[in-house]
């Protein structure tokens, strides 16, 4: 057998620049030479980097070899045409990914329901996927799910015996469900060709030049084709980064022995494991001698190797020369948050390509990061390629998709219905701001507790709440959503519900739902999704299709086009495994996102996967390590990190951390900061002053209401928000029953019980549980206060009783009045005025919290029932109600001493002879109006911003008057 002929180009060059050098090297002046050659790459993403590499070098054109891709089962990666030829064994096609989805979806669905545990349909497609990436393991390490049973411990827990019995009973069928449609899993497929090429080449081996480059994977099948390939004669391989000078003790320990396991997390362990199957010792793996692109020295590899070495031997950095341990060009900076990190990088990137001819590129598997950094870029005009793409979940077509589904789950409830209608997909171009102004008149509308189910409901509300939404709902709106609520409506189908969703997306956005990358990707899995409904899960309820169709967005990822800046790169970790930059910025170097967390595995439990020899859950973690040590080897890099994330704070990564234990602290980027620091930090920092306008005395107003004295005495500024700017808060969309919601339906019992029952005790409770029953939908509503309400009406029927006993009745409510007063109109709205038996009257105030204070009253606020006293008093009410107060009530609802319901009233004199005297009640208010009056609307003084906040607790307005930037720091001087 000939010897091998294997290489590594180090960590400290460039992969896919020093392969193409070389090859051009080979081949001198016979381009033919080159076109005869074929590369065999690890994946379709490599392809893209040594085409590029090959395109630097080109001097005048070149034909380029053949790149050819082994495949990539996580990315669902095809082989390229070298490996699967006309003639030979017929070997099935592969099962489309969608449908193998779907099909595996079912089969987990029904194997839950056998066990009597019923599963939706977006709960089976997230185990399926799980289950998909298990059965690939299985295929691509050869292992016969047959050996599941001999390999299940005894000792394992109830947990995993179910997980497995359900996972042994879908294995037992998928092979059936793939006999009968004559096809074969994607990793049978790629086992099998790639096993045919190896046959077909030993035993023919081809012409020209072939090189199998960059491919660390370590699957049996892969490791026969390079096992074949490094021993052809025109055929090397070449692998990326492995350390030829890692000390012999170290590499053995990679391995694992009897009684220790195998270090997968290091990231030569992939490569170790390679050789082996190779069938190639370390020792005769040769240095590519070619260089090409960016690199740097050599002791920077060397670096790299003793800062990732396994843990057992990290206590030789101690002894280590320094030049071993130097990381010179390597700095790193910590940041805030997320936000801050993202503003870093893209000053580091921007600064980076000042430099002429300098490359510059961010490396990280945070999309969140990639995108933030993205989005500063454009401050410069720069548009970065984000190679590693987004979940079509996070496009704008899947987006849509999502609202649309959301909003005939939830039975087009007010949120889902106006986050579809806002969609920017929506009605996009001319037609878009007409669409635009009927959905503002329909968020208006539906503010405050939502509308009954259904769209039928939905009209209704709005024929009874907003007439001015109602004909543009109707012409607009409703036609678009019919045909979607008859198909979630009726029996589901997932047929049906996809048809029912694309319709919508068509109808609403029209060919803006299916332009773009995006756009085409929704439209290919729509169509696959529909082409394979017959074969997918049940639905079994309308709420569960949201989460089905986001699980299957989630598996595509969208990747724009090429097109962006030509030096200024964002790359995932795939993507940068074989090519590097001027400045190299490895970005998110938190524990659980560099590295990331380890998928786990529903169906295998870890004992299982050892014993049956499958790579364990940590594997991915040496993956990313090989990747992280690759990224290291460029010239300059950057590392970053943020201190929390957007939920807590967040740990460093363990690559981070073993770096600053070696070099003893990573050299940091300190002038980074001072920019990152001062770009949006302004020259001159002004906050505002606290707000007092003072409009012309003859633009103030005429007229107050009693329930705005408080108001304008104690947050001046607020009434003048209120009353002249005509600012009103907005309830939510949705909203749970407000304070002030609560209190209008209690209004609103007690109106109709004294206007159209008399105040009759027993008809009380009656009237409230049918006022429940026509308007307690919402269910914080029905579950939480309507029992505490009728349990407080009781208590009013009963206090009313023993009035009416005493001779005190009930004779007026909701009554409007208005009286002329210090030159201006007085308004108000007593809730209640009872007739007591000397003829004076008794003013009462329902009260669904606490009432005010008798405190309050003496320091001249709460002054609500002495005004309405003297509207009485001086006949504001008409004449039947023209009579003086002598009783001011509080009738809560609240508790007290454990008990529903009391009494208080804010006058009466102590045995000290303090307080108010009730017939001086309206005399005192009547004052107290008079000299805010006199001040603020009769006379000039400024509308200040909270005068007095004990008594403006409410913050409608402090956004307005930007309270943040003043409050604390103001001026005493006028009394705050």
């Amino acid at each position: 057998m000939p010897a091998p002929t294997v290489f590594t180009i180090p960590i400290h060059r460039s992969f896919a620049d020093s392969l193409a050098a070389g090859l051009l090297a080979r081949t001198g002046d016979d381009r033919l030479a080159l076109a005869r050659t074929t590369i065999l790459l690890p994946n379709n993403r490599a392809q893209r980097a040594i085409t590029d590499a090959f395109v630097r070098r080109a001097e005048g054109g070149l034909l380029l070899p053949r790149l050819v891709s082994i495949g990539d089962v996580e990315l669902d990666d095809r082989l390229g045409p070298a490996l699967d030829p006309v003639e030979g064994e017929v070997v099935p096609p592969a099962i489309d990914p969608v449908s193998r989805q779907l099909i595996l979806a079912r089969l987990v669905g029904e194997a839950r329901l056998a066990t009597g545990a019923a599963i939706e349909a977006g709960e089976a497609v997230r185990l399926a996927v799980d289950l998909a990436r298990t059965l690939d393991q299985l295929i691509v390490e050869e292992v016969s799910p047959d050996r599941l049973a001999e390999a299940v411990p005894a000792e394992l827990s109830e947990h995993w015996q179910a997980s497995l019995s359900i996972l042994q009973v879908v294995l037992k069928r998928w092979p059936q469900e793939l006999a009968k449609r004559g096809l074969i899993d994607l990793a049978e497929r790629r086992n099998r060709l790639i096993d045919a090429a190896t046959k077909r080449w030993t035993a023919h081996p081809p012409e020209g030049l072939s090189v199998a480059a960059g491919i660390t994977a370590a699957a049996p099948a892969v490791g026969r084709l390079l096992k074949c390939i490094a021993r052809l004669p025109q055929g090397m391989v070449v692998l990326p980064g492995l350390d030829r000078t890692m000390p012999d003790d170290e590499w053995q320990a990679l391995g694992g022995g009897e009684n220790s396991r195998p270090i997968e997390t290091h990231p030569q362990h992939g490569l170790r494991l390679l050789l082996d199957r190779i069938g190639v010792g370390r020792g005769e793996v040769e240095r590519w001698r070619h260089r090409g692109g960016v690199g740097t020295a050599p002791e920077r590899a060397r670096a790299i190797s003793n800062a990732m070495a396994p843990a057992a031997f990290t206590d030789r950095w101690a002894d280590l020369p320094a030049r071993e341990r130097r990381l010179s060009g390597v700095r790193a900076i910590e940041l805030a948050n997320p936000a801050a990190e993202a503003q870093a990088i893209a000053i580091a990137l921007r600064h980076a390509i000042d430099t002429p001819g300098h490359v510059a590129a961010l490396v990280t598997s945070d999309r969140g990061l990639a995108a933030r950094v993205s989005a500063h870029l454009a401050r410069w005009g720069i548009e970065a390629d984000d190679s590693a793409g987004r979940p079509l979940s996070l496009s704008p077509p899947g987006t849509l998709l999502l609202a649309i589904a959301d909003a005939a789950a939830e039975g087009f409830a007010p949120v889902a219905l106006l986050a579809l209608f806002k969609h920017p997909l929506v009605q996009a171009g001319e037609k878009r701001l007409d669409w635009l102004a009927g959905t503002r008149l329909l968020d208006e509308a539906l503010r405050g507790p939502r509308p009954g189910v259904g769209l039928h409901e939905v009209t209704r509300y709005l024929e009874e709440m907003a007439p001015d939404a109602l004909g543009w709902w109707r012409s607009e709106a409703l036609p678009r959503l019919q045909a979607l609520e008859a198909a979630f409506s009726g029996r589901l189908t997932l047929a049906g519900s996809l048809a029912a969703l694309r319709e919508a997306a068509t109808a609403f956005a029209g060919d803006e739902a299916w332009n773009r990358p995006a756009g085409r990707a929704a439209a290919e899995l729509v169509s696959a999704l529909e082409a394979g409904a017959i074969d997918g899960p049940v639905l079994a309820r309308a709420q569960g299709f949201p989460a089905f169709l986001k699980a299957m967005l989630d598996t595509v990822a969208v990747r724009p086009p090429q097109g962006g800046h030509p030096r200024v790169h964002i790359w995932g970790l795939i993507e940068a495994r074989l090519q590097q930059a001027d400045l190299m910025v490895l970005g998110g170097l938190n524990e659980g996102v560099w590295p990331s967390l380890p998928a786990p595995d529903p169906w295998l439990a870890p004992a299982i996967r050892a014993t049956l020899g499958l790579p364990g859950l940590e594997r991915r973690i040496g993956i990313e390590a090989q990747q992280f040590a690759a990224a290291l080897g460029s010239p300059q890099v950057l590392l970053t990190r943020a201190r929390r994330d957007a939920r807590a704070p967040a740990v460093p990564s363990r690559f981070w951390l073993r770096l600053e234990a070696m070099t003893g602290g990573i050299a940091p980027a300190r002038e980074l900061r001072r920019w990152a620091d001062a770009i949006d930090r302004p020259d001159d920092f002004t906050p505002a002053e606290r707000p007092r306008p003072r409009p012309p005395v003859e633009d103030r107003p005429r007229r107050i209401a009693v329930t705005k004295l408080d108001r304008l005495k104690a947050d001046p500024f607020a009434f003048y928000a209120d009353a002249m700017l005509k600012l009103r808060s907005w309830d939510a969309v949705d909203a749970d029953p407000s304070a002030a919601w609560r209190g209008s339906a209690v209004h609103q019992v007690f109106e109709a019980w004294i206007k159209h029952d008399g105040g009759d005790p027993a008809k009380l409770r009656p009237r409230a549980e049918a006022l429940l029953t026509e308007t307690a939908a919402h269910p914080v509503l029905r579950t939480l206060w309507a029992p505490r309400l009728l349990e407080a009406i009781d208590w009013v029927a009963a206090e009313v009783a023993a009035d009416i006993a005493k001779g005190r009745r009930a004779v007026a409510a909701e009554v409007k009045g208005r009286i002329e007063i210090a030159g201006i109109a007085l308004d108000g709205t007593v809730d209640r005025i009872d007739r007591l038996p000397d003829g004076s009257l008794a003013i009462v105030d329902w009260k669904t919290g606490k009432p005010p204070s008798k405190r309050a009253v003496a320091e001249g606020y709460s002054m609500q029932l002495g005004l309405l006293g003297l509207i009485a008093e001086r006949g504001g009410f008409g004449e039947d109600l023209h009579d003086d107060p002598t009783i001011f009530e509080y009738w809560s609802l609240a508790a007290k001493a454990g008990d529903l319901g009391y009494r208080a009233t804010p006058v009466g004199l102590n045995k000290q002879g303090e307080g108010i005297d009730p017939a001086d009640f309206t005399t005192r208010a009547a004052a107290v109006l008079a000299a805010a009056v006199e001040a603020y609307l009769k006379g000039d003084a400024p509308f200040v911003a909270k005068l007095h906040p004990e008594y403006s607790p409410y913050g409608d307005y402090d956004q307005l008057m930007r309270l943040d930037e003043w409050y604390g720091r103001a001026a005493r001087s006028d009394g705050a």
